[in-house]
């Protein structure tokens, strides 16, 4: 595969390699003392050593902040900022899995605004731009000009955080995911590199290629007028099914790791339009019971889809069509579905991720219910259609 650059949404570089172009984007950028941040698992890797190198030799200074997890807290965000400050640090790279990414940009915007995180959630004061700019216009200490630009590195072929204005953060508090979103939150400058993808385990890459797939397909379920996240939505879809099972597979194999870097970041881009009860129903086993994201989204992903059959099936028709299965019916697009996630060892149901009680559905449901993403979904759905999707998830029966 060619090295390719793009600009939509932000600046993309793709291509093998790319990494060691990482001191021109500080360059371009203006970045002279960046912030690395990264995941603690991640820093024992040839991946970090050889980016710190490459900046080294570039005569760019370059500090690691590393303090979190895999599904990060608001407190692992604080700390980074507090890094940021204190070291005079004029860029971020994020570099990663969604985690490192989506804490990199948090810290980015946080370390500029001088706002509590949980401003920028959809119950806070400037979740939507409107919001930003009015109270901006009141309040003459927000200036989003100061927010200093972020480079996105993704490790990982899944959230698409990359080209994202949106991050995932659990607030401990009160245990619950919640979706940080600010336009100024999108990356500066993108680097798809498929050679960083390589090392993922098999598990991983089937779980995040997956999450991928969520966000493409609840993208293009989403009702509302959005053409262009459907037509992107609609590829990103067809890449995955031509080049996921390769990926998890034939783990060597850079086409399939670039085309589903590819996916990923599309899914991302798609998703502006909206996602849905997947989604909804995972943030909550996400924050309490720390199941990964990529992985619940695809336990998920069936239930959903049978649940919202008499709103999405014309739709589902067509996308069958696209993807040039056997035959053009919401059916054959169901048994397509349940064969890859077999094929790539995804559990079908949720009590092989967890321990999950009856008593815990009953918490669960209504996080679920009150999630940003059920809005989105193409079925209205109550509480007790979110505890009916969770037990029925538990016990493997589709509707």
């Amino acid at each position: 595969m060619s090295n390719s650059n793009w600009g939509y949404p932000n600046t993309v570089w793709f291509g093998n390699g790319r990494i060691n172009k990482l001191p021109k984007a500080c360059n371009i950028l203006n970045i002279k003392k960046p912030l690395l941040v990264t995941d603690k698992d991640l820093t024992k890797t040839q991946i970090i050593s050889k980016t710190i190198n490459i900046n080294k030799e570039a005569n760019l200074p370059t500090t690691v902040f590393s303090d979190l997890k895999g599904n990060p807290f608001g407190s692992h965000v604080q700390k980074g900022v507090e890094q940021f400050k204190n070291g005079s640090h004029d860029g971020v790279i994020a570099i990663g899995g969604g985690s490192s990414l989506d804490v990199g940009k948090s810290i980015a915007l946080l370390a500029s605004v001088n706002r509590p995180i949980w401003d920028f959630t959809a119950e806070g004061s400037f979740w939507s731009e409107n919001k930003f700019f009015e109270s901006m216009a009141k309040n003459k200490m927000i200036n989003t000009e100061n927010i200093k630009p972020i480079i996105a590195i993704p490790t990982t072929a899944g959230t698409g955080s990359e080209t994202s204005r949106a991050a995932a953060i659990i607030n401990e508090q009160t245990n619950t995911k919640k979706i940080i979103f600010h336009p100024r939150m999108l990356p500066t400058l993108t680097i798809l590199d498929p050679e960083l993808t390589v090392g993922l385990p098999k598990f991983l890459t089937a779980a995040t290629g997956m999450d991928a797939f969520a966000h493409n397909l609840e993208a293009y379920c989403a009702p509302g007028y959005h053409p262009m996240a459907d037509g992107i939505a609609l590829e990103g879809m067809w890449l995955i099914k031509k080049w996921l099972t390769t990926a998890v597979n034939e783990g060597e194999n850079l086409e399939a790791r670039g085309n589903m870097l590819t996916a990923s970041s599309m899914g991302a881009t798609a998703f502006q339009k909206g996602l849905g009860a997947i989604h909804s129903l995972s943030h909550p086993v996400n924050s309490v019971f720390n199941i990964h994201h990529g992985l619940s989204n695809a336990v998920f992903m069936p239930y959903v889809l049978t649940f919202n059959r008499s709103v999405i099936e014309n739709k589902i028709a067509k996308l069958s069509e696209y993807l040039e299965l056997k035959e053009a019916t919401f059916n054959s697009f169901l048994d397509w579905v349940l064969d890859l996630r077999e094929k790539i060892k995804i559990p079908h149901k949720l009590s092989d991720c967890a321990n999950i009680t009856d008593k815990d559905i009953v918490k669960l449901s209504p996080m679920a219910l009150n999630d940003p993403c059920t809005p989105d979904n193409p079925k209205k759905t109550s509480l007790d259609d979110m505890t009916k999707l969770y037990k029925h998830s538990l016990e493997g029966s589709l509707f």
